[in-house]
């Protein structure tokens, strides 16, 4: 019997069992809101094929037979809604299947206990569980099953939406039927008055009780992409990409209850020698221009301030949209890192404002790097808060010292999103967010297989999710 993992937010595992069943469990509370499970079956892009797709209490069974809504059960004082899925009969085509939820009669917040266990649907043996946490969310990727070198894998991923199930689903190609605002998020056969808007798949339309006639409020419309200076300079395709991009980053702040809101960005790379190949493939170039985009939609002057390390930190020049495929080509290098070199003598052929990566050198030293821009926003203080991204590939080996400068920083107007780029290990960067003793939680960490397989919205969906929530708390904490 394989034993239980207890994963962390980002954190996954392989999937041995032939089906499985995703278990949304919580405690149970007189007149608190409740959840439904549902999943959503996508393609290699991302997306659904069409509203069939969609497995939910109002169409508790894909066309093919391999997932199926099973339903709620409550016991011992806690309620559950499982979803099951056939793993080896999935159609060929479906490469993800994302386990979601959306809360009835209120936010995720106002529940407790919240945790995603994943069984073997045969033995019902506990491969995985996932406790999360919530705030204001009315919607939720709990965690997905995904196929990786044909083995199948779970993440745990806990990401939420202030948006409701419309939200959520929108970003993957689910119809959304119109609703007053303040009907469930769990489907238009719910009460009014519950959080969300109802989503409802085409093919199951005569399914759902009829939406009551009535004319909503026209939304607002939501602030479009800011113009940044430089931005007509870039080429064609370029200057197209970024501006789609800031459109769904745009998107992704309103979904998190966050629009209009400008912040100081930091790009931070990891330049370690593990890191080689994904600098050669122009994976990590394709990760800043990405990056761009959210300098320039948070950003005023969409300027973006980078560092790179290993062994050792080193400030990059800083990015300016204008002049981002210049410097793609002058600060994105591949090749540069050598295990010897001639300390004090600096390589041929560099501009004054190039970095000599030999001089940043192999190992993971993160814990450097942190408190090198730690320093640089004490010493460069601004009105709006500093969100640093912060790629590596893993192998984080220095746990107490990184624990200790970001446990420093939680008094600072920083927030530290990490994305982990493989598979690898990276410490007590996938424990921070149940770290206690902080007045706020100033770190959120994710890790993904291949970066370059996410689609845009939903790499900022993630990228973005919990920093409104510690600006909020940063506030109220007297932090901003």
């Amino acid at each position: 019997m394989t034993a239980s993992s207890s994963l962390s937010k980002g954190a996954n595992l392989p999937v041995g069992a032939s089906a499985v069943r995703a278990e949304l469990g919580w405690a149970e509370g007189a007149g608190g809101p409740v959840a439904d499970a549902s999943a959503l079956l996508l393609t290699s892009a991302g997306r659904v094929r069409d509203d069939g797709d969609f497995v939910f209490y109002n169409q508790p069974r894909h066309a093919s037979g391999t997932v199926r809504h099973l339903g709620k059960h409550s016991a011992a004082g806690v309620t559950t809604d499982t979803v099951e899925v056939d793993l080896h009969a999935l159609e060929s085509v479906v490469e993800r299947v994302l386990i979601c939820a959306s809360a009835d009669g209120g936010t995720f917040g106002q529940m407790s206990g919240l945790t995603l266990r994943l069984l073997d649907a045969v033995t019902q043996a506990e491969l995985a569980r996932f406790d999360m946490a919530a705030t204001t969310e009315t919607a939720f990727i709990g965690g997905e099953l995904y196929l990786r070198g044909g083995q199948w894998k779970f993440r745990a991923v806990g990401q939420g939406y202030d948006s409701g199930l419309a939200g959520l689903a929108t970003d993957f190609g689910i119809t959304v039927d119109d609703a007053p605002v303040g009907s469930g998020a769990a489907g238009a056969d719910r009460a009014a008055g519950t959080a969300g808007a109802p989503v409802t798949p085409a093919s199951s339309v005569a399914a759902a009780a009829p939406v009551a006639p009535a004319t909503p409020p026209a939304p607002a419309a939501p602030p479009g992409p800011r113009l940044i200076k430089g931005e007509d300079q870039l080429p064609v395709d370029m200057r197209k990409r970024l501006s789609l991009r800031k459109e769904q980053v745009a998107v992704s702040l309103r979904k998190h209850g966050a629009e209009g809101v400008t912040a100081r960005v930091i790009l931070v790379l990891d330049a370690s020698g593990s890191m080689s190949f994904l600098y050669s493939k122009g994976i990590v170039a394709d990760v800043v221009e990405r990056m761009a985009a959210v300098a320039a939609q948070l950003d005023d002057d969409g300027e973006m301030q980078a560092w790179t390390f290993a062994s050792n930190p080193a400030r990059l020049a800083d990015l300016t949209i204008g002049e981002l495929p210049d410097w793609l080509r002058l600060h994105v290098r591949v090749g540069e890192v050598g295990l010897f070199y001639r300390p004090g003598k600096r390589k041929k052929g560099l501009r004054d404002d190039q970095v000599d990566m030999r001089s940043v050198g192999i190992q993971n030293e993160e814990q450097k790097v942190i408190a090198q821009v730690r320093a640089y926003v004490r010493e460069n203080p601004t009105a709006a808060p500093t969100l640093v991204l912060f790629f590596s590939d893993g192998g984080v080996y220095r746990n107490e010292e990184i624990e200790r400068e970001l446990r420093d920083a939680v008094e600072e107007p920083i927030f530290w999103q990490f994305v982990g780029l493989g598979r690898s290990n990276y410490g007590v960067l996938e424990r921070f967010d149940t770290l206690p003793g902080r007045r706020v939680d100033n770190v959120g960490f994710f890790a993904v297989d291949d970066i370059s397989t996410v689609p845009d919205p939903e790499l900022y969906d993630r990228l973005l999710s919990e920093f409104p929530d510690w600006m909020a708390a940063a506030r109220q904490a007297g932090i901003l």
